[in-house]
């Protein structure tokens, strides 16, 4: 990773004590010192607007609540403080029905728990060394959920920018 992450601020969104303090654990193996959780959505929201964090470390259940509720917050809101932050959403329910869900509310990347030192960290280089550009639509804002381009692929969704190439 060519980043040092002892200038990165994080946020870490779980309503799990236990589960933060494991993420914190790895973060500050890995060098990041500028750690701040929450414990719930309104929590997550209230830091983010005191201080923008520089990737959002997301449970994707939050008691009842659902973790892309904040990330739907942070894309599309006009209160949102910082609408392009990467957000790392951690799931122990890896069904198809919730990863479409969270990367339709414009998560970047994913981790299914039990997370490990390896997958936590190879999600961060990722949203720091290999950032998605962001795309904005009628009905999604957030980073391009297109992890390849298919160069043989000519089907209707194809974007307009991309059609234009011989």
């Amino acid at each position: 990773m060519s980043v040092s992450l002892s200038r990165v601020r994080f946020l870490i969104v779980d309503d799990n004590t236990h589960a933060v303090n494991l993420v914190k654990a790895m973060l500050r193996g890995f060098g990041a010192d500028q750690l701040y959780d929450a414990q719930t959505i309104d929590a997550a929201q209230r830091r983010m607007k005191i201080t923008p964090c520089d990737i959002v470390i997301l449970d994707y259940m939050l008691g009842a609540e659902e973790g892309v509720t904040f990330a739907r917050w942070l894309r599309n809101d006009p209160d949102s403080p910082a609408p392009y932050t990467p957000i790392i959403l951690l799931t122990g329910h890896a069904d198809r029905s919730k990863i479409v869900a969270a990367r339709d509310a414009g998560v970047n990347e994913f981790c299914v728990k039990p997370v490990t030192p390896a997958d936590l960290m190879k999600r961060i280089a990722w949203v720091i060394d290999r950032p998605r550009p962001f795309v904005r639509s009628n009905t999604y804002f957030g980073p391009d959920r297109r992890r390849h381009d298919d160069p043989n692929y000519r089907g209707p969704e194809r974007r307009a920018e991309r059609q234009s190439k011989p």
